[in-house]
């Protein structure tokens, strides 16, 4: 396992771990400034349970932001400008978030991100994301960035097929991970929720994944 007893350096000593080709792990980088962020819009805009095209719960609660949000019902897995249930736009992106994604990204060697989305998760501590890929965006070209916020997880990476070995890396309160280029369209997901409670998230666990969903020269 990695990352389970790596040490964490101050927030001024910023390192970059390579997790293999096109994938980075960025240890605490995300400061309190971030969670902060984060919780304030949870509290003004509550996550939901979504429900996937197959018609199960799913155990994660989310919240989208930004001009595009990451939506499932039984219409399928797909962005939407406006929030199906209300008919309403997303809430704005914070610019404190945005930046952290664009800035991470180019620390990882993917200058020039742009997101239009930030999907917000949250786990309670029985939540689980099952392998998946991140395919519903028209450029594989752009990262995908992730932040975990809150109690620590077990992230198990994959390969581009099911069936490919896995491995699984803890991630720590502040870490964020960035994927991209050959690693892109790898299988990723959340095994459990580990470790003790976090001072102010509890034995819940928060992440933002922040995507650039239109080609180059298009905007929703």
């Amino acid at each position: 396992m990695i990352g389970a007893t790596m040490s964490r350096l101050p927030f001024d000593q910023p390192v970059t771990v390579p997790l293999g080709a096109g994938i980075a792990l960025l240890p605490g980088r995300a400061g309190p400034a971030i969670l902060d962020a984060a919780l304030a819009l949870l509290a003004a805009h509550p996550p939901r349970a979504m429900t996937t095209p197959w018609g199960k719960k799913m155990s994660v609660e989310m919240a989208n932001f930004g001009p595009l949000g990451w939506v499932t019902d039984a219409a399928g897995y797909r962005y939407a400008a406006a929030d199906p249930l209300t008919g309403r736009p997303w809430p704005d992106m914070p610019d404190i978030l945005r930046r952290f994604a664009i800035e991470a990204a180019a620390a990882a060697g993917y200058p020039g991100f742009a997101p239009e989305a930030c999907l917000v998760n949250r786990y309670g501590p029985a939540a689980r994301m099952g392998l998946h890929q991140d395919r519903d965006e028209a450029d594989f070209g752009q990262p995908i960035v992730s932040v975990s916020l809150g109690r620590a997880a077990l992230f198990r990476i994959g390969g581009a097929r099911r069936g490919d070995p896995t491995r699984t890396v803890t991630l720590e309160d502040g870490d964020a991970v960035v994927f991209g280029g050959p690693a892109r369209l790898m299988l990723h997901g959340i095994d459990r929720l580990t470790g003790p409670a976090h001072p102010v998230t509890g034995d819940g666990r928060i992440n933002l994944t922040f995507r650039r969903v239109t080609a180059p020269g298009n905007s929703p």
